[in-house]
């Protein structure tokens, strides 16, 4: 059983920043999953932002590269999302997910959190 909570979405103007945080409640190893988030515009396909395993080896979209740093506490069962040097076409709902290869695939997602950059 995994249930994320994501928080820190809002409105903000363009060149601003952002933190979002996923609270994640997990029944069994932390460790096992790679936690990650993704996002969602309007009228497209959700598509990955960033992704971090528990050993800290993170992974970014090319379009994010140098402005969003994804990070986790593995303590508190937390990843974090800070998001710099925003652009208008950040404007997403943005979801976090954790995804597990332990005992076959499985992925669980948040409930997500707009954010919305205004120009």
């Amino acid at each position: 059983q995994v249930q994320l909570v994501e928080s820190g979405g809002g409105l903000v103007q363009a060149g601003g920043s952002l933190r979002l945080s996923c609270a994640a409640s997990i029944r069994g190893m932390y460790s096992f999953y790679v936690m990650g988030w993704y996002r969602q515009a309007p009228g497209k396909q959700r598509e990955l932002v960033a992704t971090i395993t528990y050993g800290g080896s993170t992974n970014y979209a090319d379009s994010v590269e140098g402005r969003f740093t994804i990070s986790r506490d593995n303590a508190k069962k937390t990843v974090y999302l800070q998001m710099n040097s925003l652009k208008p076409e950040d404007t997403a709902v943005y979801y976090c997910n954790a995804h597990t290869s332990f005992g076959g695939n499985y992925d669980y997602w948040g409930q997500g959190t707009q954010v919305t950059v205004s120009s």
